[in-house]
């Protein structure tokens, strides 16, 4: 319920943000994909304002996020090997434990010791 809220809480004004922008940034412009002509470009593209920056915007979220999940995968290597000692330690412990069991099971039980005098001379 709390999360609820406040995740309204915050995408509310986000989406309120993001259509005042829509609206004040509406004129056409042309985007051009051909960085080595000077003539008009061959590929090119008439899109809104606002959805030109908002694509830009998007492009570098996700190159951002793939930037930083390549740039863990050294520490998810060791987390998994860590994970994999750790699954091997546990049995390996549990092993022992019941090999312990079992002998402490089978094992005779001592006699108890009594005291002998020396024999007197």
């Amino acid at each position: 319920m709390i999360r609820t809220f406040l995740k309204a809480l915050i995408l509310v004004p986000v989406a309120v943000f993001l259509i005042l922008f829509a609206v004040a940034n509406r004129q056409w412009t042309g985007v051009s994909l051909d960085p080595f002509s000077s003539e008009p470009p061959a590929l090119a593209v008439h899109l809104p304002l606002f959805l030109v920056i908002l694509l830009a915007l998007m492009l570098g979220v996700i190159v951002g996020g793939i930037a930083a999940w390549l740039g863990q995968r050294k520490s998810r290597r060791a987390a998994r090997r860590l994970e994999a000692e750790l699954r091997e330690a546990r049995a390996e412990t549990e092993a022992w434990k019941r090999r312990a069991e079992a002998e402490q099971a089978a094992a005779t039980p001592l006699t108890p010791l009594t005291y002998r005098p020396p024999p007197a001379a």
